[in-house]
């Protein structure tokens, strides 16, 4: 687990461009509920922070595309605000070196998983929300969000259809999905599932369901071959 110093709380201040005046907020939204040595972890604020984020994104296409239509100002809104688009947005600030997991889930690289780089974002923004208020949380996220605000069409594709396009345009069979693992309880389980391309070695993905896995999975795999960033 990553040491939660003065000087680590400044760094990553700067590193977010916003200072906590309850640095303790902060803490909880960085911290991922495999690790036991804090009160509280950012499943709850993850809740709050998509609420808000919603609202930003979707008052700032209100304002940017007075042309569009509600169901075009949908469309868009649904690409922007999703797990991976969050996880996008925090790849500006590096947001896998800040979260914090239990030591062995560190160790199998849970803090590069994108789904959890994903509700980390969402909760860093409820964070921000509550210490700052909508303005400062506003703030975050369009500084933040701007490369996909600024174009949309590029994470327009969901990365399964993206992967799927890019196969068959090279006479590659369909990529195909298979489950590795579903662990956790009933209620909250987490799949691993790994999708594989003819020629190419296979990536995986953890999410809470089958289908976000297989979106982890294909996004993972288009990263690494250097086919959409």
């Amino acid at each position: 687990m990553l040491l939660f110093t003065p000087a680590r709380i400044e760094e990553i201040a700067k590193r977010i461009g916003y200072r906590f005046k309850d640095p303790a907020l902060l803490l909880r939204a960085l911290t991922h509920p495999s690790t036991q040595k804090h009160k509280g972890d950012y499943q709850r604020l993850e809740f709050l922070g998509d609420r808000v984020l919603g609202l930003c994104i979707a008052e700032e296409l209100f304002r940017a595309y007075p042309e569009k239509t509600e169901g075009e100002l949908s469309s868009i809104l649904s690409v922007v605000v999703r797990s991976e688009a969050c996880a996008q947005a925090g790849e500006g600030i590096g947001l896998s070196d800040i979260v914090i997991t239990g030591a062995s889930e560190r160790a199998k690289g849970m803090h590069l998983n994108r789904t959890v780089q994903g509700d980390v974002m969402e909760a860093l923004i409820a964070a921000i929300y509550i210490d700052g208020g909508l303005d400062q949380a506003r703030s975050f996220v369009l500084k933040n969000w701007a490369p996909l605000l600024a174009h949309p069409s590029v994470t327009a594709k969901d990365a399964k259809t993206y992967l799927q396009e890019w196969a068959l345009a090279r006479a590659l069979p369909i990529p195909a999905y298979r489950v590795i693992s579903r662990d956790g309880p009933e209620h909250e389980p987490m799949f691993v599932v790994s999708v594989e391309v003819k020629g190419k070695p296979s990536a995986e993905g953890t999410a809470k369901s089958k289908r976000a896995a297989e979106q982890e999975a294909a996004d993972l795999f288009l990263k690494r071959e250097g086919i959409r960033p």
